[in-house]
């Protein structure tokens, strides 16, 4: 491989550095494109799941998490893909989102496991705001179920905060039935 002298005039580095850059041009309009196309899928994505979410009547919180979660999921898998399209080495960068990831899972992993055990109360709901639960020695009744933690009012009006991982790995005791009391009249016709 034959090696070019080096630049003797401002105008000669120019040069090169301007056909450098309309070499580059087509790969950077391409990766410009493949970009705007994941943007395009994303937002489409978003407006279909806050479209489809009061028809399958779920929780607005839950509906808030998937719509974000989607989005900018597709989002960087779109910045990753546009790279490589660009003509950019994305191997190394795939790797150390990885390790990343993996590093703050494992640093996190209380945070995201209440996170997890949140959404899985949002989504199958064991009880609502409202209820009066008893989950070991705390009893209350409930003020909030956020993503991390539930908040009980007790009987004393000490606020109980609890981990969400503690409610789905744990008994809880449920004190409100949300099905209508049997009258005698319904009992004789069964």
């Amino acid at each position: 491989m034959l090696q070019q002298p080096a630049p003797q005039t401002l105008s000669e580095v120019f040069a090169r550095m301007r056909a450098g850059l309309l070499g580059a041009l087509p790969h950077l309009i391409t990766g410009i494109v493949v970009f705007v196309i994941f943007w395009v899928v994303a937002r489409i994505g978003e407006t279909v799941i806050a479209y489809a979410a009061p028809r399958v009547r779920a929780d607005t919180g839950v509906v808030l998490l998937l719509s974000r979660v989607y989005y900018y999921s597709v989002l960087i898998f779109g910045l990753v893909t546009a790279l490589g399209a660009a003509g950019l080495n994305v191997s190394a960068l795939v790797a150390g989102l990885g390790l990343t990831g993996f590093a703050l899972g494992f640093a996190l992993k209380d945070v995201l496991s209440n996170l997890l055990s949140g959404i899985m109360l949002l989504l199958y709901r064991p009880f609502n705001i409202g209820d009066r639960i008893r989950m070991g020695e705390f009893e209350g009744t409930i003020q909030t179920i956020r993503m991390r933690d539930t908040l009980l009012r007790a009987d004393d009006g000490h606020l109980i905060i609890i981990p969400n991982t503690k409610l789905i790995t744990e008994v809880v005791v449920n004190y409100y039935d949300r099905q209508p009391p049997a009258s005698d009249k319904d009992a004789r016709q069964v």
